[in-house]
């Protein structure tokens, strides 16, 4: 994935928004099991999930159409996320894998992650983009909102262990686009 990089000076530290490196799909898999088991007390179905969308992204994905970011601050990543085509959904993106380091909110992080993404899927031609969430997902859901994305539906489901509620969410990218 020969593409450009992002910066976000933070502080004294920039943050650089870059492609995955050696190991580092593996990084986004670990990283989303441990910290949403913390968390949440997620179980493995959970990392199952999250491995199994690495593992098509790695093994299929369209490079001029969907990326991975690792956002890595003072030389040591801090935090990924996701735009990929949605499947029998055509013009439409998903925005996955959203996730930063708690030592690091509160820096820029997540703003910088989900603004890329939306700038990307709007530039490749992507007419809507939505997320798929949780409602205990809090912070995922200010930046959301920030970015201009509307809440939709939400249905109750059992996963991972835990009862929670899903949330669907909208972003249209272009004039015409259905909210």
């Amino acid at each position: 994935m020969n593409t450009p990089e992002a910066s976000q000076a933070s502080g004294a530290a920039a943050v650089r928004l870059r492609d995955p490196g050696p190991g580092e799909l593996g990084w986004v898999v670990q990283r989303h099991g441990a910290l949403y088991a913390a968390a949440h007390g997620w179980n493995a179905e959970f990392e199952g999930l999250v491995a199994r969308v690495v593992a098509d992204f790695a093994e299929d994905h369209d490079p001029y159409l969907e990326r991975l970011w690792i956002a890595e601050l003072d030389g040591r990543p801090a935090g990924s996320v996701m735009c990929v085509r949605h499947e029998g959904a055509p013009g439409t993106a998903r925005l996955r894998l959203l996730l930063v380091e708690p030592d690091r909110r509160g820096r820029g992080i997540g703003t910088l992650l989900v603004s890329t993404a939306v700038a990307f899927a709007r530039s490749v031609g992507y007419r809507e983009l939505v997320l798929w969430t949780d409602d205990v997902l809090t912070d995922a859901h200010g930046l959301c909102l920030r970015a201009g994305f509307t809440l939709v539906a939400e249905r109750p489901h059992r996963s991972y262990g835990a009862s929670l509620t899903g949330q669907d969410w909208r972003l249209p990218l272009q004039d015409g686009s259905r909210r």
